[in-house]
């Protein structure tokens, strides 16, 4: 095989959680029901905001994206181990692999910002209220969604080409479930080195400012509401921010401890096994803490269905 000729690469090898036999069907099983209820829990929570007038504020307007985000996010990697597992093939194609990592990528950094976004949403309307309709009107909402979108499409397709600009050697198996954009540029033969630079400084720039963003609005939500003086008001102001950082204690704690274990253990099967709570995991709970936690959305599923 010419290493450069894209078009004679053979197929990667994606070995998947397991490779016993006998856990197929189980594996198979309890995937499919994860990614029915991520489908069908985030569907739930974008067609009650859709169909509800009272929730069409920002708070929901992200909320709704972010319900769309992790149904994209899951589709780009279950749905395709799923038919592996069934079919019981391993192989996906070199541009089956590239397609699969861009999404991965655009979505899993989408989801991080509006993450963000509505972690300022929240700093705006209990720190300062009164120019809460004026700072999160409908087309300040609109652009953040937009650059939201415009940023994480630049970085997807940033890293894409880095790696289409890599030539690979002929052993093209990837210990995980679906084309992880580290593990496909180890298997290199040619130079990696810009590939890991721009690799470390996007996900260190994409993941430490939004952190940072999401820190600093809880530290002065948390101030503000520690200044009510009554316990009814300080109530309802946590209870406004309880699951937007119910969310994000869950993804991002869920991200880290994959990225600090694969960091400490070399045997990337199991970083494939601890990558599965961020990817699947945190989307399928993401509408139970919402639903759950949150009487308007409550209330506005109880009328969807009625």
């Amino acid at each position: 095989m010419e290493p450069g000729n894209h078009s004679h690469f053979p197929e990667f090898i994606l070995l998947g959680l397991s490779e016993e036999a006998e856990l197929q069907p189980l594996l198979f099983g309890l995937f499919l029901s994860m990614y029915l209820v991520i489908f069908t829990g985030n569907l739930l929570i974008i067609l009650a905001i859709t169909t509800d007038s009272h929730l069409h504020t920002p708070m929901y307007f992200f909320l709704s994206n972010l319900s769309f985000a992790d149904i994209c996010f899951t589709s780009t990697t279950v749905p395709k181990m799923l038919m592996n597992i069934q079919t019981q093939t391993k192989g996906i194609t070199y541009e089956e692999c590239i397609t699969q990592m861009h999404f991965f990528i655009l979505f899993g950094c989408l989801e991080n910002s509006l993450l963000t976004v509505m972690a300022y949403d929240r700093f705006v309307a209990i720190c300062h209220p009164l120019h809460y309709t004026v700072l999160m009107n409908p087309r300040s909402c609109g652009l953040l969604l937009l650059v939201s979108w415009l940023v994480t499409l630049l970085d997807s397709l940033l890293q894409t080409l880095m790696v289409l600009r890599l030539t690979f050697c002929t052993k093209l198996e990837i210990s995980h479930f679906f084309c992880e954009v580290n593990q496909v540029v180890q298997l290199a033969c040619s130079n990696t080195f810009l590939n890991d630079l721009v690799m470390y400084f996007t996900t260190g720039l994409l993941g430490v400012v939004p952190f940072t963003g999401i820190f600093f609005s809880y530290m002065k939500i948390v101030s503000s509401i520690l200044k009510i003086s009554s316990a009814g008001g300080k109530y309802k102001a946590f209870s406004t921010c309880g699951s937007h950082l119910s969310v994000v204690s869950l993804f991002y704690g869920t991200a880290l401890g994959v990225f600090l274990g694969s960091a400490v253990i070399e045997n990337s099967r199991s970083s494939a096994i601890a990558s599965v709570m961020y990817t699947v995991v945190t989307p399928m709970l993401n509408p139970f803490i919402y639903s759950l936690r949150n009487k308007d959305i409550k209330q506005a599923l109880r009328k969807l269905f009625s």
